[in-house]
């Protein structure tokens, strides 16, 4: 029997960035925006707040744009302060590189596993899916879902008992199935 496995999103992950005031390099996204009009052009940030002193820094979005080029649900979404949109752009890997920024989602995704009865099972099939693009490790994933350590599912895919099509040993932030053999 499939299990499915579910890797969700818990809160915005921090933005990893210098701070120029206080030389931290963590930022929180509140999920606010700024929306600035000069004449028909339009510029849009998204502002995240320094870890350690408060500080305000501006993620550029939109950077002289025609107003009639911007979606009117977009700009609609940036004028409520739409945290899902927050999320969908902080994920965008165009916004990500014109910003430089990196993101740590150390501690803002859980696993969800829908329960703990597919533990007694001698094979174990299981499908993985991402709600949000998060990297994580494979290895950290069945760990904490099988309720094993980490050297434990290490010393299962050594063995062979442990079987996926992708490689279990990075990072991914794709869909996946293992199947775990005790």
């Amino acid at each position: 029997m499939l299990n499915n496995w579910v890797v969700m999103p818990t809160c915005l992950p921090l933005v990893l960035r210098r701070c120029h005031t206080c030389a931290s390099e963590s930022f929180r996204a509140n999920g606010k925006f700024r929306v600035n009009a000069n004449h028909k052009l339009l510029d849009a940030w998204l502002l995240a707040l320094c870890t350690a002193c408060g500080e305000t820094t501006k993620l550029t979005v939109l950077e002289r744009t025609h107003v009639r080029s911007v979606r009117p649900e977009l700009l609609d979404r940036m004028h409520d302060n739409d945290p899902g949109l927050a999320a969908e752009l902080l994920q965008d890997p165009i916004v990500r590189r014109r910003n430089r920024i990196t993101l740590d989602w150390g501690d803002a995704w859980r696993l969800d596993t829908g329960g703990s009865d597919h533990l007694d099972h001698e094979v174990i099939d299981v499908s993985v899916h991402f709600a949000a693009r998060i990297p994580v490790r494979p290895v950290r994933l069945i760990a904490e879902g099988c309720g094993l350590s980490r050297a434990e599912v290490e010393r299962l895919l050594a063995e062979g008992k442990l079987l996926s099509a992708i490689r279990l040993s990075g990072k991914t932030s794709g869909d996946f199935t293992f199947m775990l053999k005790r």
